[in-house]
C-alpha cells in the first residue's frame, strides 16, 4: 500500500517536473507523502511505540488496530 503511494508521488513529481512545474511537483510529493494522523501504521511502528497489533476486529478489511503505546487506536496495515 505504501509502495503504491510512494510510486504515485514519484510519477506525479516526474510528470510535473517535465512540464517545468518543479515547485508544483514538490508540493504534490509533499502532500502525497503518508504521515501519522491519517496514514495507517506498519506492524513494526506499532510495536516500536510500545503497542501490540490487534488483528481480531478490523474496521477495514485486512487491517488491524494498534492497542496500547503511543499509537493506541491507530489503524495498522
Amino acid at each position: 500500500m505504501r509502495i503504491r503511494r510512494a510510486l504515485a508521488a514519484g510519477i506525479a513529481t516526474a510528470a510535473l517536473a517535465g512540464l517545468g512545474l518543479a515547485g508544483a511537483a514538490t508540493a504534490t510529493a509533499t502532500s502525497l507523502t503518508p504521515r501519522q494522523g491519517g496514514a495507517a501504521l506498519t506492524p513494526g511502528e506499532c510495536t516500536q511505540g510500545g503497542g501490540t497489533v490487534d488483528w481480531s476486529n478490523p474496521t477495514v478489511p485486512r487491517t488491524g488496530t494498534c492497542r496500547g503505546g503511543t499509537h493506541n487506536g491507530q489503524t495498522v496495515d
